[in-house]
């Protein structure tokens, strides 16, 4: 039996679907349009997605982290131009830094690719009604991580502002400060080498030092 659930009170919820995969795009549209949801749009790019959301606002945007142009990227670009508009990520993996860039973004949930496809439909009735839609197992990550931040929010390096470390960067900085090369700090961290080296970037344009040792030098002389 549909869910068919009226969340507005006049009308079933729209939802707008972008992912890189045409299969993947059938099957969400089959299993939300059977519980009662009206799919606005399919699109297979980022930007796609953000120009279909402008055109015609859904209630809400089930996007692919890897579709081509930036899942994520399309997500921060129609929060900020949709407050109404709710976004949940959808992947394959559940890999930390898109979980964490992802409700930076402004991301109300993040969806694995392998859930129950019955599941679906009431997860985002759940959002639209002001839930957050994440898997306990992320769940249980992101409050590892909000404890990691709140310790090392005492350390006296964290800037308040646009300067501040995600916890990301912070564990790249701490494994810096171990002598860490970045092939031992991407083995540790389970992310890529080049995800890395963007880190540490971010990392040295944030503290306003040249290289990496002048970072692990600052940390050393704030601590």
């Amino acid at each position: 039996m549909a869910l068919v659930v009226d969340v507005s009170g006049s009308r079933p919820p729209r939802v707008l679907i972008a992912d890189e995969h045409v299969t993947t795009r059938a099957g969400l549209r089959r299993a939300l349009e059977e519980d009662g949801f009206v799919v606005s749009a399919e699109e297979d790019t980022g930007p796609g997605a953000v120009a279909a959301a402008l055109r015609d606002p859904p209630d809400v945007c089930l996007l692919g982290v890897h579709v081509p142009g930036g899942g994520i990227e399309a997500a921060a670009a129609i929060r900020a131009r949709l407050a109404e508009t709710e976004v949940v990520m959808l992947s394959a993996s559940s890999n930390d830094d898109d979980v964490f860039a992802a409700l930076q973004a402004g991301a109300s949930g993040y969806l694995l690719k392998e859930m129950n496809p019955a599941r679906l439909g009431p997860t985002l009735v759940g959002v639209l009604r002001g839930e957050a839609a994440l898997p306990r197992e992320l769940t249980a990550r992101l409050i590892r991580e909000f404890r990691a931040r709140a310790r090392r929010g005492d350390a006296g390096l964290v800037r308040r502002g646009k300067n501040d470390l995600t916890p990301r960067e912070w564990d790249v900085l701490d494994c810096l400060c171990e002598g860490l090369s970045t092939r031992r700090i991407a083995e540790r961290l389970f992310i890529s080498q080049t995800t890395v080296r963007r880190h540490v970037g971010s990392i040295r344009r944030k503290l306003e030092v040249p290289n990496r040792q002048a970072a692990v030098d600052l940390v050393a002389q704030r601590s």
